[in-house]
């Protein structure tokens, strides 16, 4: 069953244009990483871009994780100074890497749509993989 974000955690997921995923791989080694990504009301998207890379898409730890082990979370936070202002939302959810199809086109329109540095680099011509994130569960905290 697909979590729903209440209203604000929505806006949360929205607005914000940077979270943290954590994988782990079939050994349960836990893998973190700040990533874009772009949310459509159902599911959560994060690209493989073409920013550098020591390996190909398909070997990337986080993709490789994914594949092993499909349980990740998605952490947004906000921190400030003001302790009463802080908050985060974490999804926690059910990975596939998209490769193809009429879904992974949409996600990319979306992701592009949301990053400026995504149309520029041509996100939707290169054939890259999507990390696709079906919510679960939804926790959060804090001034949202």
């Amino acid at each position: 069953m697909t979590a729903k974000p209440t209203q604000k955690e929505k806006n949360i997921i929205i607005s914000h244009k940077i979270a943290r995923m954590a994988t782990v791989d079939g050994s349960g080694n836990p893998l973190v990483l700040p990533v874009c990504f772009a949310y459509d009301g159902r599911c959560i998207y994060s690209p493989i871009d073409k920013k550098p890379k020591r390996v190909s898409s398909d070997k990337l730890k986080r993709v490789r994780n994914v594949l092993d082990n499909p349980n990740v979370s998605l952490l947004i936070d906000k921190y400030v100074e003001n302790w009463n202002n802080l908050y985060y939302v974490i999804v926690i959810g059910r990975a596939d890497v998209l490769n193809g199809g009429e879904e992974y086109e949409r996600s990319l329109k979306i992701l592009s749509e949301k990053y400026d540095q995504y149309r520029k680099m041509g996100l939707e011509n290169l054939g890259a993989p999507v990390i696709k994130i079906t919510p679960e569960k939804i926790i959060s905290w804090g001034d949202l």
